[in-house]
C-alpha cells in the first residue's frame, strides 16, 4: 500500500547522487490464516496538513500526502478492519515506517531488541530523530533479537537487516510459488543493490554491505525484492505494487 510520497535532495539519501528524489513510503498488508500482518505503517496523518511534526527535518523534505492515503484508509480499501490487525512489524522505528501505528490499536508490535534499545538511547535518538510519540503507544510489544519466524511456519519471517541503523530488520513471505524480501532501508533502490550507493549516514557501514550482498545472493536464487523507496516500483496512482 502507498502511504504518501517524500520528496529530497537525492544526495540526502544516496552519497554524491545529483538532482531530487521522490521517494515512496510503502506499508505492506500480509494475509496469514493464523492473522494479518502490517509491515511499516508509513507517515503519520499529521504530516497531511504540514511538516511541523517533523521539526528540523521539515527542511529536508516536500511532503505530498492526501486525506486517502493514510494507513487505515488504505487497509479499509481491502476491506480490513485497522483494529483486526494482529501484528505490527516495524522495519525500523524511522519516522516514515511507523506513523501508521497509531491505527492498529490491538496490535502486537513486533520489533528488534536492539532497534528498541537505541530509541531510547539519547544520543541515537538525537542522531535519528527517534521521536517516540509515533511508536511508543502501549502497544503490547515483542523484541526479538536475531532472525523471528512470526507463525511458526517459515512463510513470514523478520530478518536482521543492521547497518541503516542498529535494530533494522527486513521482512521474507513466502507466497504460494514465490518468495518476496521486503527490504525497508536496508536497501532504500534498486541502484543501492546494483551499484553499492549507500547513503550518507549509516549506523554501520560494514553491516549495510554484508546485508546488500546478502540480498544479492537471494536475488539471484530467486526472491523477489521490493525495496524501501524506489520509485521505479510504484506509480503515483499506486494501491499496490505489483510483484511481477
Amino acid at each position: 500500500m502507498l502511504c504518501g510520497w517524500l520528496e529530497a535532495e537525492a544526495r540526502a539519501l544516496l552519497k554524491n547522487e545529483p538532482g531530487r528524489l521522490k521517494l515512496p513510503i510503502p506499508s505492506f498488508l500480509i494475509e496469514h490464516p493464523k492473522g494479518r500482518v502490517v509491515f511499516d505503517t508509513g507517515l503519520h496523518r499529521d504530516l497531511q496538513s504540514g511538516g511541523e511534526r517533523l521539526g528540523g527535518l521539515a527542511k529536508v523534505f516536500n511532503i505530498y500526502y492526501k486525506p486517502g492515503e493514510d494507513l487505515g484508509a488504505r487497509l479499509r480499501a481491502f476491506d480490513t478492519d485497522p483494529a483486526k490487525v494482529d501484528f505490527v512489524i516495524n522495519s525500523h522505528l524511522h519516522f516514515d515506517h511507523v506513523g501508521g501505528n497509531a491505527d492498529l490499536p490491538n496490535a502486537k508490535l513486533i520489533v528488534q531488541r536492539k532497534e528498541w534499545e537505541a530509541a531510547s538511547d539519547p544520543e541515537q535518538v538525537k542522531r535519528n530523530g527517534y521521536n517516540r510519540a509515533d511508536f511508543d503507544l502501549g502497544h503490547q510489544l515483542k523484541l526479538v533479537d536475531g532472525e523471528h519466524d512470526v507463525f511458526g511456519d517459515g512463510t513470514v519471517v523478520c530478518v536482521p537487516s543492521y547497518g541503516h541503523t542498529a535494530g533494522h530488520q527486513s521482512l521474507r513471505v513466502r507466497l504460494e510459488g514465490a518468495e518476496v524480501l521486503l527490504t525497508a532501508d536496508s536497501c532504500y533502490t534498486r541502484k543501492v543493490l546494483e551499484e553499492m550507493v549507500l547513503p550518507p549516514f549509516a549506523d554501520s557501514y560494514d553491516a549495510m554491505r554484508e546485508v546488500i550482498e546478502r540480498f544479492r545472493k537471494m536475488q539471484s536464487a530467486g526472491t523477489k525484492l521490493i525495496f524501501g523507496h524506489d520509485p521505479g516500483q510504484w506509480r503515483d496512482d499506486a494501491l499496490t505494487v505489483p510483484l511481477a
